[in-house]
């Protein structure tokens, strides 16, 4: 029996709360993780699993030796990294990350052939989408997210601030006029952007010299994707706030209006679980990530 094979097995099936989904993280039939256990069981002389139709539990010895098999993956994966960083070309293995839609595409995509000219033995599984995505229970090493975040037991790495912007399509100002101060917002359409978790519409918090001010935008047309934010602005359905990286190539198709206010720019984070930066390709990842933003004067941390 491999038994850091096993060990590892035993742990996502804890971590993942289910045979069926550690499964189909580690790509392998079912079946072979059933075995797996059994032998691993019968090989401790102990149950680790309490198996039930409806749930999956650990018993006492079972919490001993998770925690003792937690501790030594991580110095296995920490060992690894320490060596493998020498030379980013000998590391091997999968790496499954989310990213947001239009940051993924705009931002990280068009420069994955770096990151995998830097580290081409590092398999990517790239998942596009804004849905919540549960990365212990799916297999997710890591994933990108703009905004604040609820506290939960993941780790949250910074690695940039998103700037925003107001704008419109010329013939939109042409037609409505150009607001010159907040207050003149409530008589202009806006484009309402909406949680697609919640169903919530996200105000424009706006920064002024006496602090923060919440604007509620009204319009016809609501979105939850900030693409779709972007296209209906380009038709001239009203007044929308943009991340600023999105306003690139779009010179005489919209126009920055109040250019004096400055929306609160939103954190950008990449998550993980607790001790997952002990893995080299999540380490290296990270590190690559962050110099991408860090290069962008749009999404960049520190701003002059």
């Amino acid at each position: 029996m491999d038994k850091v094979k096993a060990m590892q097995t035993f742990v996502r099936i804890v971590e993942a709360n289910s045979f069926t989904k550690a499964a189909e993280s580690l790509n392998l039939p079912r079946a072979s993780l059933t075995a797996t256990m059994q032998n691993l069981e019968r090989h401790l002389g102990a149950q680790l699993l309490q198996r039930t139709t409806r749930r999956l539990s650990l018993t006492r010895d079972g919490e001993r030796y998770y925690e003792q098999c937690a501790a030594i993956l991580a110095a296995i994966e920490t060992a690894e990294a320490d060596f493998l960083g020498v030379d980013g070309r000998r590391m091997q293995g999968r790496l499954r990350i989310d990213l947001p839609g239009a940051l993924g595409r705009a931002i990280v995509l068009p420069r994955i052939a770096e990151f995998r000219h830097a580290w081409p033995g590092i398999e990517l599984s790239i998942g596009i989408g804004d849905r919540l995505v549960d990365l212990t229970g799916e297999g997710i090493d890591c994933a990108l997210r703009v905004g604040e975040l609820p506290d939960s037991s993941l780790v949250a790495r910074r690695i940039g601030l998103m700037q925003f912007t107001i704008a419109a399509a010329p013939d939109y100002l042409a037609r409505r006029g150009v607001p010159s101060s907040l207050d003149e917002l409530a008589g202009h359409d806006g484009i309402v952007h909406f949680s697609g978790r919640t169903g919530r519409a996200f105000d424009w918090e706006l920064q002024e010299a006496d602090g923060v001010r919440k604007v509620a935008v009204k319009g016809s047309v609501s979105v939850n994707d900030a693409d779709a934010n972007l296209i209906l602005a380009l038709q001239g359905l009203g007044l929308t706030q943009l991340a600023r990286y999105q306003l690139r190539g779009q010179a005489g198709r919209l126009v920055e209006v109040l250019p004096g206010v400055c929306p609160t720019p939103m954190p950008v984070s990449l998550l993980y679980p607790q001790g997952g930066i002990a893995n080299p390709r999540l380490r290296a990842f990270s590190d690559w990530l962050a110099g991408v933003f860090d290069a962008d004067p749009d999404l960049r941390l520190a701003h002059d």
